[in-house]
């Protein structure tokens, strides 16, 4: 029997058309300067995050705090006045070279009053002017600044979980093996929004979506692995953790994956990996949506309906730590 096609949500063709608008000031993706693509899309999601498309978070503040390669920039959110919430670090999205702490700030925002944890989003360094591990060692390393901080921050280093959307869920997912190997911070869960987990570009959704059409293009996920890793193994673990040895003993976690996106079955596939290992996860899949279609939040349903799921679910792991 033949799958029936489901057609790209009507709300999402809108997000596209405004990001293919954006994208056609720039030269191909081979051709682009990374500093002048990242400031124009900065600009962007600085006026967008003033708008803002939800309610605003009780409190919010940026600051630095001390990194390995200097002075890492972070957002601290609180949906209240309370001094012991649970805790969600937060890593954006951005192919590892694009994206700040603006970075579907609105979702963010979201999780932190549904899910009523404190939030600290993390404004990583980014490729090709810090390749890996540099953005992986700034994310381990807010980790290890927010518990060691719980107190002044006014948060639960019991209650902790990591988080982030596309190259954002694939330095939460290495993070989370990385603490679990190294004896580093107890991750009570990971949420995982359409995250980057292989190095593999023949896997059937790099086939079928792979068109600059639907957002992520198959071209464009080659060049940001290409910025992040260098000359470096595209195998390694610690840029693709579908690879990991085991998958025992690693927290648990939400995953939401995208039909319309090249990043669908390495999603699928690390979500099975987890579940095989006795990890509990739970998986939503939008299969009439793009890759990462959380950004638009306010602009498409599922956004919402996606950040509420994974708000329960973060609760949920939250009362079981």
């Amino acid at each position: 029997m033949r799958r029936r096609a489901i057609t790209l949500n009507p709300q999402a063709q809108v997000f596209l058309d405004g990001f293919l608008e954006f994208e056609a000031a720039f030269p191909p993706i081979e051709e682009r300067d990374p500093a002048a693509w990242r400031n124009a899309l900065s600009a962007l999601q600085a006026g967008a995050a003033a708008a803002g498309m939800g309610p605003p978070v009780h409190a919010e503040e940026d600051r630095t705090i001390p990194g390995p390669g200097g002075e890492i920039p972070v957002r601290i959110m609180k949906p209240g006045p309370g001094d012991s919430y649970p805790l969600l670090v937060w890593y954006h999205g951005g192919g590892w070279v694009i994206g700040d702490l603006n970075s579907g700030v609105d979702a963010v925002r979201l999780l932190a009053n549904v899910a009523n944890c404190a939030v600290v989003s993390v404004d990583y360094r980014l490729a090709p002017e810090h390749p890996y591990p540099a953005p992986l060692d700034d994310c381990y390393a807010a980790l290890e600044w927010a518990v060691a901080n719980a107190a002044e921050l006014g948060v639960d280093a019991s209650q902790v979980a990591v988080g982030g959307d596309s190259a954002g869920g694939n330095l939460a997912a290495v993070v989370s093996q990385k603490a679990r190997d190294e004896g580093g911070p107890a991750i009570a869960f990971q949420l995982l929004v359409c995250p980057v987990t292989d190095s593999d570009f023949d896997r059937p959704s790099y086939h079928e979506f792979g068109d600059p059409k639907y957002l992520l293009s198959s071209e464009m996920m080659r060049w940001f692995w290409r910025q992040y890793v260098g000359d470096g193994d595209m195998t390694d673990p610690r840029v693709a953790p579908l690879r990991a040895e085991s998958f025992e003993g690693l927290p648990a976690a939400h995953m939401v994956i995208s039909g319309y996106d090249v990043l669908r079955d390495e999603g699928l596939a690390y979500a099975e990996r987890l579940a095989e290992a006795g990890v509990d996860v739970t998986v939503v899949r939008e299969d009439d949506q793009p890759h990462d279609f959380w950004m638009a939040l306010g602009m498409i349903d599922a956004a919402e309906r996606g950040v509420a799921e994974a708000a329960r679910e973060l609760t949920r792991a939250f009362q079981q730590a």
